[in-house]
């Protein structure tokens, strides 16, 4: 049955038109439940520009780590991308590996990193699902959406600790010209921390920052959606 036989608008709002051959009671219990299962358009709106903003993560860095020390006034960048590890200059990534392997820890290869191969896949997926959440205008495909996409981004900020664990932790120290028992080398996930003379601070970058954005977004659009599917009920 197409959608406006069930007197429901293409935005999700009920038309006041009978239903013939369907009683008074059961119209209103179709209407109802249709706009359950609707969403409105703002909350489409909101699931569309979370989408559109997932693209930016192809261009632009996920996250910045950044060493400032007194032999390296002007600091050493790094940056993570969506299928890459890259210096903020052209030699930034080669120093710091360099450094790394002065105190024993494995060099930055992107290429050995198996997440930034299919790290472009998922988003591809997030921002797909996220274009027909939008233009199916249902509401459980909104709630699994939404929950599809903060797993995504949770499981990816383990990950990232995970790596940056396994970076300052498993050293060589069979090789490592600078050693001192007991120390660890990992990097914060936020924020900043003092390692030796170093202090790296770790923030999201522009392209972390659009993704944390498409959350807020998603987010807004379940709390818009479920206030309009319990006004619904309540008018049913």
């Amino acid at each position: 049955m197409a959608v406006a036989d069930l007197g429901l608008m293409p935005g999700g709002e009920e038309d006041s038109a009978p239903l013939p051959g369907i009683g008074a009671d059961e119209q209103k219990a179709i209407r109802a439940s249709g706009f359950l299962r609707r969403m409105s358009k703002l909350p489409r709106i909101l699931v569309l520009i979370a989408s559109v903003l997932m693209i930016g993560v192809y261009f632009l860095p996920l996250w910045s780590v950044r060493l400032t020390a007194p032999q390296y006034p002007e600091g050493l960048g790094m940056y993570i991308r969506i299928n890459t590890v890259e210096g903020a200059t052209e030699n930034d990534l080669n120093n710091i590996n360099n450094l790394n392997h002065y105190i024993g820890m494995k060099r930055i290869e992107p290429e050995a990193i198996p997440e930034l191969r299919i790290m472009p896949w998922i988003v591809a997926g997030i921002i797909v699902t996220g274009l027909a959440t939008a233009a199916l205008a249902r509401r459980p495909l909104l709630y699994v959406w939404t929950a599809g996409f903060l797993a995504i981004a949770f499981i990816g900020l383990i990950d990232f600790w995970k790596w940056e664990y396994d970076y300052g932790h498993n050293l060589d120290n069979e090789h490592a010209i600078l050693k001192i028992p007991g120390m660890t080398y990992q990097p914060p996930l936020i924020g900043a921390k003092q390692l030796l003379n170093f202090r790296a601070v770790s923030l999201p970058s522009l392209g972390g920052i659009l993704a944390g954005m498409a959350i807020v977004l998603a987010l807004a659009a379940v709390v818009l959606a479920w206030r309009e599917r319990k006004l619904a009920l309540a008018r049913s």
